[in-house]
């Protein structure tokens, strides 16, 4: 893809391809206010060393940026909130790497804000850094909570409520975009740092078994040598196909990496989620990060009146966790070993493998 590239709406994800998601986007609202057109191309050119700064003031509508300030963005990138005379935008930079991080995320963020499903910050542009690295820049959503505060444990209702919102709004999601292609997404994208690959695969199985545990067994092998991991691993790839008798699989489109960081609320108390890996795969895939996610019987009871349970849903519930605690520890380190171990093991003591 180019490295720098403006988004738009576009058809439903499942019949177009990814270039056809990358348009111009519509800028927020602002005041009527006269432009001074004899200052605009000086704007424009003292500027032209920061392509942030100048899309804001050209693209973006905005002619005057009033401030910026630091949010924290993560492990991985650094964040700021720009605000402008028309409206404020949320930027994420990346200085090591190029944009094709960002244009994942942004392809993944535009595909769920299309399903009018479950509120996501609309993505307006992703390019390159002149002195190295990317960005992404994107709506800016006020958060009346902190992120993930909707759902910890509590037994306050308020929260209670927060949680089935956000299960029956993700179901909605899930049940609004399904894909004609099969299982994986328009292009490769990443899971905290690690690659996900994405390629079309026509069944489900055979997609989590290879590009899913297959490709994060790989990674631990050569990166760590851990050949007991990868081969246990292995023999239950060959052999998971019982835990799936009787369900109906279609591949919705799944946020990917669902966990209490990337949750969070705006200022009506509607949940918002952030920072997508996203693929169209099993929609049980989606609760693969629910043990650092706080879900619990209300957000579960909310989303499965939407989404109905399928036979076999509790047998496979670790399955889905195992793909994130492997790429934890392709992430963080052994730490997470015996984790991904434990489930592994289990596994194959139930089918007797």
């Amino acid at each position: 893809m180019a490295a720098n590239v403006a988004l738009l709406s576009a058809p439903s994800p499942s019949t177009s391809t990814a270039s056809s998601i990358l348009r111009r986007r519509r800028p927020p609202r602002r005041s009527a206010r006269p432009r001074r057109a004899a200052s605009r191309p000086s704007v424009v050119a003292a500027m032209s060393d920061d392509p942030i700064k100048e899309w804001i003031l050209t693209e973006g509508k905005a002619t005057q940026i009033t401030g910026t300030s630091s949010i924290g963005g993560g492990c991985i990138n650094a964040a700021q909130r720009y605000d402008t005379d028309a409206g404020s935008f949320f930027v994420k930079t990346n200085r090591r790497i190029g944009p094709a991080m960002f244009e994942g995320e942004a392809l993944g963020l535009k595909a769920m804000y299309d399903t009018k499903s479950i509120r996501v910050p609309l993505p307006y542009k992703v390019g390159s850094l002149p002195t190295g690295g990317s960005f992404i820049i994107m709506e800016f959503i006020q958060f009346g909570r902190s992120r993930g505060d909707q759902v910890t444990l509590s037994r306050n209702p308020f929260r209670s409520k927060k949680k089935s919102a956000l299960g029956r709004k993700l179901a909605e999601m899930h049940k609004a975009a399904k894909s004609d292609k099969g299982y994986g997404f328009y292009i490769e994208n990443t899971i905290g740092s690690t690659p996900q690959i994405n390629t079309w695969t026509a069944d489900w199985i055979e997609f989590y078994s290879k590009h899913r545990l297959g490709y994060q067994l790989k990674l631990i092998s050569q990166r760590f040598g851990d050949s007991a991991i990868y081969e246990k691993g292995q023999r239950l790839i060959d052999n998971i196909h019982p835990l799936f008798e009787g369900a109906v699989i279609e591949p919705c489109l799944l946020h990917g990496d669902l966990w209490s960081g990337n949750i969070s609320s705006d200022t009506n108390g509607d949940p918002v989620i952030l920072d997508p890996a996203c693929y169209y795969g099993h929609n049980e895939a989606e609760f693969g990060m629910s043990w650092c996610a706080g879900f619990g019987g209300d957000f579960y009871s909310s989303y499965f009146e939407v989404m109905p349970k399928q036979p076999g849903f509790e047998k496979r519930r670790d399955l889905y966790l195992l793909y994130h605690y492997l790429n934890h520890y392709n992430l963080f380190g052994s730490g997470y070993r015996s984790s991904a171990m434990s489930i592994i093991e289990d596994y194959l003591r139930m089918l007797k493998a």
